[in-house]
């Protein structure tokens, strides 16, 4: 048995850059990596083959663009602080302000740390399609972006671009439909403007998006406002189905009629986003059956998979097997990279899973590799 391990492939990440850069080029937009959703700087240098820039939420993440990317970064953040602005500041290319009040205290301090900086503003078109409250930035009583109510007739001089973010892994239709509230509301200004910035969740390298359908949207809006720079900076739709989480079994238990096979790896510490969205990932091998499913198995080898962490919740389930599992079998997590390699956490100590890149070549490098010592160091 072998310690679990995040496996990206090369062959799938760059059939996905290659359709971003082809969008980019035929709709006339600059698209852009959100590390929220990817940051392995260790293959930055692939992504520079196909995209210039990348968008920061934080000190670090606009560090890892400058640093390690080699560009400043597209950086907003819902709010910024005294101790970090004007580091932010000499990491960014552009800087979005997620109030009048962010801007009125830093947009002075941003200029004199970053000459040339461009500022934005984050707005609020009061309309998303986002059905999980959680991810949902648009949502009553939202914390992100000033609505059109709010904004005076005549904007600061200095105030460049808008940033409107409403999505999460949505197709072409929803963008379609929410454009039209953020032309409702905002078009009035944006003579005022150089650039718009339509965030994320335009999942465009998912099998069924519409993509003529969106570069048709995106050439559409270059007709009716021709001076704008459109940006769109998706961080799913990079890494989405690029590689996978591979582990093991380590025991199988039973209560109540419920089979869970308990794996080295855990869903709260490796997979968080399963419990907090929630969603069932696919499993190589296996046929994912509704999650009530392990309370009364009908037929097939039906199992619940469980983490091993003390979280009682740490467990999803069920899958139908065509086998019974055994000790030391592989389970293969599909479509693991994205939104996960990024939020893992090292609670209760488990044993976190190495990463990887699987080259066209079919050599495996191992990118990182985690023992005692990293965890160690998270508690001096």
């Amino acid at each position: 048995m072998h310690k679990p391990v995040y496996v990206l492939e090369e062959r799938l990440l760059r059939r996905n850059l290659q359709l971003i850069s082809e969008v980019a080029e035929k709709a006339d937009v600059e698209i852009i990596l959100a590390f929220k959703a990817f940051a392995l700087w260790k293959t930055f240098p692939i992504f520079r083959e196909y995209i210039k820039a990348t968008t920061a939420s934080s000190l670090y993440e606009a560090r890892l663009a400058f640093e390690e990317f080699g560009t400043k970064a597209h950086t907003f953040s819902p709010a910024y602080t005294d101790y970090e602005i004007d580091h932010i500041a000499r990491c960014s290319s552009h800087i979005t302000f997620n109030s009048l009040s962010q801007y009125q205290r830093y947009g002075e301090r941003v200029k004199d740390a970053s000459p040339g900086i461009s500022i934005g503003l984050r707005v609020n078109p009061q309309y998303s399609e986002v059905g999980t409250a959680l991810y949902n930035p648009c949502a009553p009583g939202t914390r992100f972006g000033v609505t059109s109510d709010l904004l005076p007739a005549r904007l600061p001089e200095d105030i460049e671009g808008f940033h409107c973010h409403c999505h999460c892994e949505s197709g072409a239709d929803v963008f379609e439909r929410t454009l039209k509230h953020i032309e409702g509301h905002f078009s009035p200004w944006f003579r005022q403007l150089k650039w718009m910035n339509f965030g994320g969740g335009h999942l465009m390298t998912r099998n069924d998006y519409d993509i003529p359908r969106l570069i048709g949207m995106l050439q559409a809006f270059h007709s009716r406002y021709p001076w704008l720079k459109v940006i769109l900076e998706p961080g799913s739709a990079f890494a989405w189905q690029t590689g996978f989480l591979k582990a093991h079994v380590v025991d199988v238990v039973e209560d109540h009629g419920i089979s869970t096979a308990i794996l080295n790896v855990s869903f709260t510490c490796h997979m968080p986003d399963c419990l907090e969205m929630p969603y069932q990932p696919e499993v190589r091998g296996a046929v994912a059956l509704p999650m009530e499913a392990a309370d009364h198995p009908k037929e097939g080898y039906v199992y619940r998979l469980g983490g091993n962490s003390c979280l009682a919740g740490d467990f999803m389930g069920a899958w139908q097997f065509d086998h019974p599992l055994k000790v030391g079998e592989e389970v293969i997590f599909e479509d693991m990279i994205h939104y996960t390699t990024v939020k893992t956490n090292m609670f209760n100590g488990i044993t976190h899973p190495d990463l990887a890149l699987l080259h066209e070549d079919g050599t495996l490098e191992m990118l990182r590799e985690f023992e005692y010592e990293d965890y160690r160091m998270r508690m001096d």
